[in-house]
């Protein structure tokens, strides 16, 4: 049973340690501006998205110009 929580231990340790950040470099930074790493280039998949947090969260709006805070955009 000790060995079970030892192993366990390991384990949980050796998960967290791989998991680890990694820096990207100036010059590889142009590969995350690229068109396809944009969340918002499909128009029709923000349309539905925006309809799915209205409908579930009654919230909408935020995505484009900002109003005061007080819900009177």
């Amino acid at each position: 049973m000790k060995n079970n929580y030892i192993c366990l231990s390991f384990l949980l340790v050796a998960m967290l340690i791989s998991t680890g950040c990694s820096s990207v470099k100036p010059w590889e930074k142009g590969y995350l501006a690229d068109y396809t790493m944009k969340t918002d280039r499909d128009v029709l998949e923000v349309v539905f998205t925006e309809h799915m947090w209205f409908s579930r969260e009654a919230a909408s709006g935020g995505a484009s110009i900002g109003g005061g805070g007080c819900g009177c955009n």
